[in-house]
């Protein structure tokens, strides 16, 4: 069968866009690098709808954020379907550091 044909299409942006905001990423966690977002990654976390603030703390405290599945509402819902799970844990922690 075909491998691919159930898997989800990916995120729309470049690898070049991502490979920027990764690195201006690191030069502001970094306490030796000077840094900021740059205005094209800037438009790549609004396209996200993750605000620059919100986008360092997934960056730096994912872990102490998330101890199971992240993502939206849809995609936590149909995760859940699958595992026949009621409960859609860390919802509202998702939404709230996506759109805030």
């Amino acid at each position: 069968g075909n491998e691919r044909k159930n898997q989800p299409k990916g995120i729309a942006f470049s690898v070049q866009d991502y490979l920027e905001l990764v690195d201006d990423t690191g030069r502001i966690i970094r306490n030796d690098k000077r840094g900021s977002i740059s205005a094209n990654s800037a438009k790549l976390l609004t396209r996200l709808n993750i605000p620059q603030d919100n986008w360092l703390k997934l960056t730096t405290e994912f872990g102490k954020l998330f101890h199971g599945p992240v993502g939206t509402l849809q995609e936590l819902t149909r995760y859940c379907e699958h595992l026949e799970k009621r409960r859609r844990h860390f919802v509202s922690c998702c939404q709230h550091l996506k759109a805030s």
